[in-house]
């Protein structure tokens, strides 16, 4: 009865401090990201203070997707640091608990915390993202932008019609690359002559073709035509589309299995897609392995001094856990490397980094 509550308490505190460091964190983002927002939107006429909050608050869901893992690692090694700072760990030694009592809850709790982020947090996150785009390309992709702004940055894509090639240019992608903004177009004949240049404020693809809203055709034997609307021909599919222009990132964990069956069907590449699946599957148990290693880093009792050493030594092993998934991430995006081992390897090597000492401290 006692080791249960002392458990279900434990459980608490962990919950507690691991959503107090990512709301903190989530505010310094927000207020990073409006700062910038406000200092690019400085020239714009579109862009205001309360279209630069929206465009923070709703791009900024997915970025801490990025740093959940870290603030379970802080909040962990927050919660075990204060335990026995109040001397709370020794009465529960003295009550009968081991080490894997004290843990044993937070794992729980992470496993939750890392289901719920998956299945709830991340579709929500990538709605959002896209509304972000949807703003951002309100607020700074106007008509008068010009083409040659819009190529040093951006989506490129090259096509073909009947009409011949094409290179088309993107400033920004929304709605998984069915609408494109910024976008400048480099046209070339069946001979591969180039023949005209098209700058738009929007491109939307339809069955068989590109519109492009507000667009100026410059020819190069004819002056410039201006045209509310231009269908541009364009072999594309919306498979290869969204292959192209949509991030893995931006696509929803319950939408995954359809854009990865898509990709195989259109005969293209989904190790990205594929990447995403097993990172966000593989979440729930990364958040645990973060709590073993706050664990293992953060129990020993103040009394015994270096608690400055122990927390450095935790945030060192998740910076290290990071860099290992950044590496097989990238190993896995050029096909080195199998998707499902790139996702679960650094959570293998975060379970033995928190297990190993705590085995060796509890049992010896």
């Amino acid at each position: 009865m006692v080791a249960g509550r002392l458990s279900r308490y434990f459980g608490r505190r962990f919950l507690g401090a691991s959503l107090t460091v990512f709301v903190g964190v989530f505010g310094l983002v927000l207020l990073v990201d409006y700062i910038e927002l406000m200092r690019r939107s400085a020239g714009e006429a579109n862009a205001s203070a309360l279209l630069a909050a929206g465009i923070s608050v709703t791009r900024v869901p997915q970025i801490m997707e990025r740093i959940m893992p870290f603030a379970v690692l802080v909040g962990a090694m927050l919660c075990y640091l204060n335990l026995s700072r109040r001397l709370e760990l020794v009465v529960a030694r003295s009550a009968g608990m081991s080490a894997w009592q004290f843990v044993a809850p937070a794992v729980i709790a992470a496993l939750f915390v890392g289901v719920i982020a998956t299945a709830v947090y991340n579709p929500i996150a990538a709605t959002l993202q896209e509304q972000s785009k949807r703003l951002e390309d309100k607020a700074f992709n106007n008509a008068a932008q010009s083409g040659l702004q819009a190529t040093g940055t951006g989506f490129w894509v090259r096509q073909r019609s009947v009409d011949g090639q094409s290179i088309i240019n993107a400033a920004s992608s929304t709605d998984q690359g069915v609408r494109l903004g910024g976008v400048t177009v480099f046209m070339y004949d069946l001979a591969g002559e180039f023949v005209e240049r098209i700058e738009a404020k929007a491109a939307v693809l339809e069955e068989g073709y590109w519109r492009l809203v507000e667009a100026r055709r410059y020819p190069v034997d004819a002056p410039p035509e201006k045209l509310a609307d231009h269908r541009l021909k364009t072999n594309l599919t919306l498979a290869q589309v969204r292959e192209t222009f949509a991030t893995p990132e931006t696509v929803s964990f319950w939408d995954l299995p359809f854009f990865i069956e898509m990709a195989d069907h259109a005969g293209l590449a989904a190790a990205g897609y594929r990447l995403q699946y097993q990172k966000l599957i593989s979440r729930p148990a990364l958040l645990a392995a973060m709590v073993l290693v706050a664990a293992a880093f953060s129990l020993r009792f103040f009394r015994f001094g270096g608690v400055q050493k122990m927390v450095l030594s935790g945030i060192v092993a998740g910076f290290l856990l990071y860099v290992l998934s950044k590496v097989t991430e990238d190993l896995s995006k050029a096909e080195l490397m199998h998707p499902a081992a790139a996702a679960w390897l650094p959570v293998f090597i975060g379970v033995l980094t928190g297990l190993v000492p705590l085995l060796y401290l509890e049992d010896g």
